[in-house]
């Protein structure tokens, strides 16, 4: 049995965690801990947009909306909806649209005052995570808990990696979020003691300007946006994040490490970025090989702009003269080399900056940067000397203004702006965030059937092998080198042509933008070895693969990394001996080793909990990490987990470091990636101050993770109990999840009571909602309009669903103590049950109630609300037993009236969607284009007071 936990009593980062208590896609501040004073500066704030916003109603719709909304408020806090009914009934189209907008309007300035404010109780902690995280590993060292050379060990291969997905749920508009950020700019500068009288008159108007702005500005996208346009949203975020965030985290973590006498090395990179934009094929006709590749281009378009901006920075300041400091031999000899290489840049530069060497390095450097972006676009040969190939080239050139710094009394420049710099070349490359590509497994089967079908050297087609003669099949051909396209091969039908041509595109990028640019091919729906080993082979096809011929042959090499990605149960339970195969066929070990003996493998919550509901999914996921954990250490490589969390609860959303904190220990050995996703990315980083403390705390549980979570600290015997009482929860509540999806009323009762069809219509992601050819059941639906459906109801079912039954079944086996004892010392078990809670104080059945009574007219599909119902008030019951509560968030009060002032606006929201879906639906006739906005503008709303999409 796995040992798996962390000490009785929780850790410092964790209590950090616990006082930054939030749900991302839930906006409150400071996590519950705020002081009423701070919680009442935060309303004052928002009262006074919401009188800027008030004003700006007035003057551009007249004082008649005004009062309608107030109205409309007022009449929604009545438990008799009756008379709001006959109100919303009777608006027209074009007035239901200006009452959607002013509530929306509402959250979308409430939300980001919220950010501003959680940002600065944040900053008022007496100590940050990174000081607290590195603090407690040094007492470490001191105390002879852990050797400095084992944490310099991992400190060389720890990385946090949050990737920006492809299909993002942002509701929101970027042009809203850019007005948004600069209305947070305004109220952060109003709060300056250092202030002027005069400036707050000028401030109040300019916040009016902007207000008025938002009003004039449509929330909604006239198109779904294309795979590049998902891919210039990321850059947005990749960009702050480079410039205002990167260099100050990983100068303050180098301090903090040195402060312990531990030296972070330069090339060390302990933080970088990731994104499936224009990588993500997926169920996503639109992503090509030639999106991925304009993708591609566009990322390092921008991360060039982004170099050079710094190094525009340092020219001007860098001025270090040789009538002062003296310069390297190594240095010099560049100088020389860039005068031959770069004529025109050194009749330029010389005879200005003739004695400050390290100014006429940087701005060689910033020639070839502009000439590689140059390169990059026109799709022109790289001309060695003149431009760059890889990162690693102006990687080694800092380097080496670096090093003659140093050597030259210059420790302070070094290794202050001159690391900055550098550690952010290392840290966003030329492209900002390495791009991931995710295929389906069947993509790459299908297109293997053309290939060996038409060497015609199998018994049956290649279509009808079974598993294991697949594997074997698959197996033997990885272990010699002969390709299965001959050479004269000019075409070859579909699917293989696609397949080959992706590969190929890779193979490119590679050439093209440098190593590393893509790194990863994730497979889903991995299922067994062969699905990894399909891959390979059609990777070996386009020269991106040679696995060598023998287990000791050192020639063998590989360019990108192979990822299966677990995402349903079954998958997840078959994940440890699946990949103890897969590590043990000799091939593919030998790609593992050319690749530095790093295996990475992506788990999936979103499909998991969707199939099997939250609990079971929660639990398999910390299981099949144990597995993975140890067959990684059995086979000497070292794991990199991939967690594909979604925003919400029921997609495994939640706080990062929290979840960072639960796993099992020794699954975290340095390296994680982490899915950002739709609202969560703005949320987290829209404000960039707050991006960094979000960073920061993520950052501080992977070190602690990595360096002190190493091995169990709780006896065998009694994680062995609370192993087979999770068991029991998992299962029970398994049970009733599967019994309630499974009815043949729950598709129907999902589509009446929820606007899950009229999401297709809010143009926010360029993946259709739908898996492409099935049959329209449950199946077919892709979990995020599964969850987006769920909380525009206000059922949130898929964040707390059998729950309640598991933990009953638990209680009713006598194991209520136990459940406590695991609630207070377990993090995994309580970040899951405050996960839950946070899910439960969102969900609403009065609402959700008023959705069936209006939208449901099947008796039959009506009945499954009487389940959910019950289930609910199960599931509550018995958290607050287990926590020891009298209510949902107790211990957040200032969350919990968050919550409350939010309902006071979303419930006229839910009461107008309400009406207009009625409406909508009424007869065949395709909505009125009003109607239709309208409708839209309530889904949007709601997303934005909920601060949650899917």
């Amino acid at each position: 049995m796995s040992n798996d936990s962390t000490p009785a009593s929780p850790p410092s980062v964790q209590q950090l965690v616990d006082a930054d208590r939030r749900e991302p896609d839930v906006g409150q501040f400071a996590g519950g801990v705020a002081s009423d004073e701070q919680h009442a500066a935060l309303r004052a704030s928002v009262r006074q947009l919401s009188t800027l916003l008030g004003e700006a109603l007035t003057r551009h719709e007249g004082p008649e909306l005004l009062a309608l909304v107030e109205r409309v408020r007022q009449l929604a806090r009545r438990p008799d909806d009756g008379e709001l009914h006959t109100l919303l009934s009777g608006l027209d189209d074009p007035t239901a649209i200006v009452l959607a907008r002013a509530f929306t309007g509402y959250f979308q300035l409430a939300n980001i005052t919220e950010q501003l404010h959680r940002w600065q109780e944040l900053t008022a902690r007496p100590a940050g995570p990174l000081q607290v995280a590195v603090g407690r590993i040094g007492e470490a060292i001191e105390s002879g808990e852990i050797a400095p050379d084992l944490v310099r060990e991992i400190l060389a291969r720890v990385e946090l990696r949050p990737v920006f997905t492809a299909h993002p749920t942002e509701a929101s508009r970027r042009s809203v979020l850019d007005l948004l950020r600069k209305i947070a700019d305004l109220i952060m500068a109003a709060e300056d003691p250092r202030g002027r009288d005069s400036d707050v008159a000028r401030t109040h108007r300019r916040l009016a300007e902007l207000v008025d702005l938002l009003w004039q500005t449509d929330e909604l996208r006239v198109e779904r946006p294309k795979p590049t346009d998902e891919a210039r949203t990321a850059i947005y975020y990749l960009q702050t994040l480079t410039a205002q965030v990167v260099p100050d985290l990983l100068e303050e973590l180098d301090q903090e490490l040195a402060s312990i006498g531990i030296e972070l090395p330069a090339e060390a990179r302990p933080l970088r970025f990731g994104t499936w934009a224009g990588g993500d094929r997926d169920g996503n006709p639109n992503v090509t090989p030639e999106v991925t590749l304009d993708v591609l281009g566009l990322q390092h378009d921008f991360g060039a702009r982004e170099l050079i901006s710094a190094l525009d920075e340092l020219i001007l300041d860098l001025a270090s003269s040789t009538r002062v400091v003296g310069i390297s031999e190594e240095l010099k000899a560049s100088l020389e080399a860039d005068r031959k290489a770069l004529p025109g840049a050194y009749a330029a530069f010389i005879d200005l900056n003739a004695e400050e060497p390290y100014r006429l390095k940087l701005s060689y450097i910033r020639v070839r940067l502009a000439r590689t972006r140059d390169r990059l676009e026109h799709s022109t040969p790289h001309e060695p000397g003149r431009d760059y190939q890889s990162i690693a080239d102006v990687i080694d050139e800092i380097q080496l203004v670096r090093s003659s710094l140093l050597a030259n009394q210059s420790e302070l420049i070094a290794n202050g702006p001159v690391l900055r710099l550098l550690r952010t070349a290392v840290a966003a490359g030329l492209g900002l965030a390495t791009l991931d590509v995710r295929e389906h497994a069947g993509r790459h089967h299908a297109a293997l059937a053309v290939l060996f079908d038409r060497l015609g050297e199998l018994d049956v087609p290649y279509a009808d092998l079974d598993r294991p003669t697949r594997i074997k099949v698959l197996s033997k051909e990885l272990a010699h080198r002969r390709p299965l396209i001959g050479a004269g091969v000019d075409t070859l039908p579909e699917p293989a042509a696609g397949v080959l041509e992706l590969f190929r595109t890779i193979r490119n990028a590679l050439k093209k933008f440098g190593p590393g640019v893509i790194e990863s091919y994730i497979v889903s729906m991995s299922q067994d070895i062969d699905d990894i080993l399909a891959v390979v082979v059609l990777a070996r096809e386009a020269g991106l693969v040679d696995t060598g011929s023998s287990a000791g042959d050192s020639g063998a090499w590989a360019k990108i990394g192979f990822v299966p990605l677990f995402e349903t149960v079954t998958e997840l339970e078959a994940a440890g001996p699946l990949m103890n195969s897969l590590l043990s066929d000799p091939a593919y070990r030998r790609v593992v080793t050319a690749r530095g003996n790093v295996q990475e493998i992506m788990l999936g919550y979103s499909d998991s909990s969707k199939d099997a509901g939250i609990a079971a999914s929660q639990w398999q996921i910390h299981r099949a990490q144990r597995a993975l954990r140890d067959i990684a250490a059995q086979h000497g490589v070292v794991l990199r987990l991939f967690h594909g969390r979604g925003g919400s609860v029921g997609r495994g959303g939640g706080p990062t470091g929290e979840a960072i904190l639960s796993q099992p220990y020794g699954s975290l050995n340095g390296p994680i990636k982490v899915t950002e996703q739709g609202e969560v990315i703005s949320d987290k980083y829209t404000l960039p101050q707050l991006g960094r403390e979000n960073i920061e705390l993520a950052l501080a549980a992977v070190l602690e993770a990595s360096v002190l979570h190493r091995s169990s600290r709780l006896p065998a015997d009694v994680l062995d109990g609370w192993n087979s009482t999770m068991d029991l929860v998992a299962g029970s509540a398994q049970k009733t999840y599967r019994s309630l999806v499974r009815d043949e009323q729950l598709v129907p009762f999902f589509v009446a009571a929820t606007p899950v069809d009229e999401l297709g219509n809010l143009n926010i992601g360029s993946r259709p909602s739908r898996r492409p050819g099935g049959a329209g059941g449950l199946d077919d639906l892709r979990a995020i309009p599964w969850v987006f459906g769920w909380t525009q109801s206000r059922m949130n079912l898929p964040g707390w669903f059998g729950v309640g039954s598991g933990l009953l079944a638990a209680r009713e086996d006598g194991r209520e103590e136990t459940m406590k004892q695991m609630y207070g010392s377990w993090h995994f078990f309580r970040t899951f049950l405050s996960n839950v809670q946070m899910t439960l104080s969102k969900t609403d059945m009065q609402i959700a109630g008023r959705y069936v009574r209006t939208l449901v007219q099947d008796p039959a599909a009506a009945r499954l609300f009487e389940l959910v119902e019950a289930e609910h008030e199960r599931t509550v019951a018995e958290v607050l037993r287990v926590t020891g509560q009298d209510e949902l968030l107790a211990t957040s009060p200032v969350l919990r009236r968050t919550l409350e002032l939010r309902d006071s606006y979303l419930a006229p929201l839910h009461a107008l969607q309400i009406s207009l879906l009625a409406r909508s639906r009424q007869g065949d006739q395709t909505p009125d284009p009003d109607l239709q906005r309208a409708l839209l503008l309530t889904i949007n709303g709601i997303a934005a007071g909920l601060r949650n999409t899917g």
